[in-house]
């Protein structure tokens, strides 16, 4: 017996960079999130990896639904931790997805 769960698919999109882009990221460049934990970024893209961790801590959070109360259910910005930058992300929730536990650890 395989038993099913529901996760979003997010993408993570650059809204405001306030600061100077030391990283190269422009806004509009996004990475995304789908089946679980594939990360998928446009082909010709790159992603800076330290604005990837600040986002990272999140994400598990924000792939399932979530009481509504909950913080993360009205918050979706996260900043990259380099103050120079002050570059500001929105965490988006795609699609839902049906996924089997066996198929996942």
């Amino acid at each position: 017996m395989s038993r099913t769960f529901e996760l979003y698919d997010l993408r993570v999109t650059v809204v405001a960079i306030e600061g100077r882009s030391v990283c190269g990221l422009a806004v509009g460049d996004y990475f995304e999130v789908t089946e679980s934990s594939r990360l998928r970024i446009p082909p010709g893209k790159h992603f800076c990896l330290f604005a990837l961790g600040a986002a990272l801590p999140l994400l598990a959070a924000r792939q399932r639904a979530l009481a509504e109360g909950d913080w993360l259910e009205r918050d979706s910005l996260v900043a990259c931790p380099d103050p120079d930058e002050r570059l500001i992300m929105k965490i988006e929730r795609l699609g839902k997805r049906t996924l089997r536990t066996d198929d996942l650890t």
